[in-house]
């Protein structure tokens, strides 16, 4: 979930493959296997722009991005000192 949020927001203006990749820090592979999830559930379209292929996120690519934000704040709150990791640290040393 975390690296389809990065993606989303990367794609906010319409990017590149390539430019995707580095800077969600992806293997090709990783990118590919994103891409086609991501496009397949209409989070993303595919566009060509001055014969490029550029990737740009869909209303329901935004939908997700506000519902996983509202969700990640939501469990932040709740965590009374588990610094939001999920799922806490139950295990005192």
């Amino acid at each position: 979930m975390d690296i389809m949020t990065e993606i989303l927001k990367i794609a906010k203006e319409g990017i590149l493959k390539t430019q995707i990749m580095y800077k969600a820090n992806l293997s090709f592979t990783q990118l590919n296997d994103y891409l086609k999830f991501m496009l397949n559930n209409n989070l993303i379209n595919q566009t060509n722009i001055e014969g490029k292929e550029v990737y740009v996120i869909t209303e329901k690519g935004l939908n997700f991005l506000q519902r996983h934000n509202e969700l990640t704040k939501l469990l932040k709150t709740r965590s009374n000192g588990n610094k939001g990791t999920i799922p806490p640290n139950h295990l005192k040393t």
